[in-house]
C-alpha cells in the first residue's frame, strides 16, 4: 500500500503517520514546535508548543515511514537542542549535517540579535550523498508571517529539496503549517503528504499546496 501523494491531511500526525506504510516516504522536511511557547507580535501561538510529550512518538513514526537511507530535515529551537537531539537518537537518526539561514533583519533580541534559523540534516542509515553538495548557510527571504506565526521561506526549502531529492519523490512535512514545504516541493516537480493539526493552518496549507499543482 502507497501513502496518498499531494494531499494535506487534517489532524494528530502521530495516529495519522501510523496508518503509513514503513518506508513508504522519501525525505521529511519539517518546521515542528520549538517547545518555547511562542508568541508573536500579534498574539498568535502555536500548538503543542508548550510540551513536549509529543517529540519522541513523532519522530519515531517519521524514522519508521522514511526509506532507508532516507534523509529528513527538521528544523529546532535552539535553547531545546538537547530535546530534539534526544528525540533523534532515540528514533535511530544518525545526524548527517547543519544548516543555518541567514537572515538580513532580526526577528527578535534580548542578548542577541536573533538573525538565523537553523535546521540539523537527519538519516535514516547509510545514505548516499548529492553530487554537488549543499552549502550549509543558505539565504532566507522575510515572509512577513503572514500566514502562519513562524511561516518559512520558500527558497531555502527548494533548495534542500532539489538537492536531497528526485523528481517525483514524496515529501513529507508532518507539521505543515501554512504548507511552505509542500509549495517548495511541487516547484520542484516532487510530490507532497501534508499533516496539520490546527484547523485554520490545515485550510491555508490546502489552499496553497493545491494552487502550485499543475
Amino acid at each position: 500500500m502507497r501513502p496518498a501523494r499531494n494531499i494535506v491531511l487534517y489532524g494528530d500526525c502521530i495516529s495519522l503517520m501510523q496508518r503509513l506504510p514503513d518506508g513508504s516516504v522519501d525525505f521529511i522536511l519539517t518546521d515542528p514546535p520549538y517547545l518555547v511557547r511562542y508568541r508573536d507580535r500579534l498574539g498568535r501561538t502555536v500548538a503543542n508548543d508548550a510540551n513536549g510529550d509529543w517529540l519522541k512518538p513523532a519522530f519515531a513514526e517519521m524514522y519508521r515511514v522514511l526509506k532507508p537511507g532516507g534523509l529528513a530535515v527538521s528544523f529546532y529551537g535552539w535553547n531545546k537542542v538537547d530535546a530534539f537531539m534526544d528525540a533523534w537518537r532515540h528514533a535511530g537518526f544518525c545526524i548527517a549535517g547543519h544548516l543555518v539561514f541567514h537572515k538580513a533583519y532580526a526577528s527578535s533580541q534580548r542578548f542577541l540579535r536573533h538573525t538565523h534559523e537553523q535546521a540539523y540534516l537527519l538519516a535514516k542509515g547509510p545514505a548516499v550523498a548529492p553530487q554537488s553538495p549543499l552549502a550549509d548557510v543558505l539565504s532566507w527571504d522575510s515572509t512577513g508571517n503572514r500566514l502562519h506565526p513562524t511561516q518559512k521561506s520558500l527558497r531555502p526549502l527548494e533548495d534542500i529539496i532539489r538537492s536531497f531529492t528526485r523528481p517525483g519523490d514524496l515529501v513529507l512535512d508532518p507539521f505543515c503549517g501554512s504548507g511552505s514545504t509542500l509549495v517548495a516541493a511541487r516547484r520542484c516537480g516532487r510530490d507532497f503528504l501534508g499533516i496539520e493539526l490546527e484547523r485554520r493552518h490545515h485550510m491555508t496549507a490546502s489552499l496553497r499546496a493545491h494552487a502550485a499543482l499543475p
